[in-house]
């Protein structure tokens, strides 16, 4: 099977390329730096002749609201017609659990407006919403620091292994279309102030985490548990602890 993995050179789409490569797929990783531009269309009819799937994981280089409505709008709407030129039977997108509950954010907009044009396309389409990955702990606690202090809200977060994300995103792309969304989350829920307090302990970093629900997360203000997923979720098995102790000795400091 072909399947051509948009964002493929990422973080984790270089994970699915790999896992897909292991159980004997063709996957095609497509980035700018391989030619592909789903900006500009530039090379995606040529990457996607003979492709049975195409995996979206890609992201916008921006998070200002204007800027990252307009990546996923262009670029989605790119995608979606140069696979439907090209016949291809599955569209695979990964996005946010809590998308539709957290309208404050541009961001999180910008997520709700991609998954619309996908369910509007005619093309076959499975949506994967995953929580947060173990592997942003440093850049949020980089966005909520003031002074000394890293200031998150107690909101409730259920983060998990950027590479449990890409088995999930590989098994589902090799499976039927759902036509619909399935919830990935990790084994654990933290609330938000604890999952990064626990990570910058492990790196030995001396920021003081303070709980502040009126600090904005992606632009919006947490009440509870937006970034949740709901009980029948896939839960992956990597718990944070276990994923610290292999980043505290290979990965780098925040």
């Amino acid at each position: 099977m072909k399947i051509v993995v948009i964002g493929g050179t990422g973080l984790i789409g270089s994970k699915v390329v790999t896992k897909l490569g292991e159980h004997g797929h063709e996957a095609v990783a497509a980035s700018p730096n391989s030619g592909v531009d789903t900006l500009t269309g530039e090379g995606l009819d040529e990457v996607l002749v003979g492709a049975d799937v195409v995996i979206d994981v890609s992201n916008s280089p921006s998070f200002e609201d204007a800027a990252v409505l307009d990546f996923f709008t262009r670029a989605t709407t790119n995608i979606l017609a140069a696979e439907a030129k090209a016949g291809v039977g599955h569209h695979v997108a990964l996005s946010v659990v809590g998308t539709e509950r957290l309208t404050d954010s541009g961001y999180m907009r910008a997520k709700v407006v991609q998954e619309n044009l996908i369910k509007k396309s005619k093309i076959p389409y499975s949506i994967v919403h995953a929580t947060q990955f173990f592997e942003f702990f440093k850049s949020i606690a980089r966005g909520a620091t003031v002074g000394d202090e890293v200031r998150l809200s107690s909101a409730s977060v259920q983060p998990m292994a950027a590479d449990e994300v890409a088995s999930a995103v590989g098994r589902v792309s090799v499976g039927a279309p759902l036509n619909g969304t399935v919830e990935i989350g990790g084994p654990e829920v933290f609330t938000l102030a604890d999952f990064i307090a626990r990570g910058l302990k492990a790196h030995q970093d001396p920021r003081a985490v303070v709980v502040d629900d009126g600090a904005p997360y992606f632009g919006a203000i947490l009440s509870g548990r937006e970034l949740v997923p709901s009980d029948d979720a896939q839960r992956a098995e990597t718990t944070f602890d276990a994923w610290l102790a292999v980043d505290v000795v290979s990965g780098p400091k925040p």
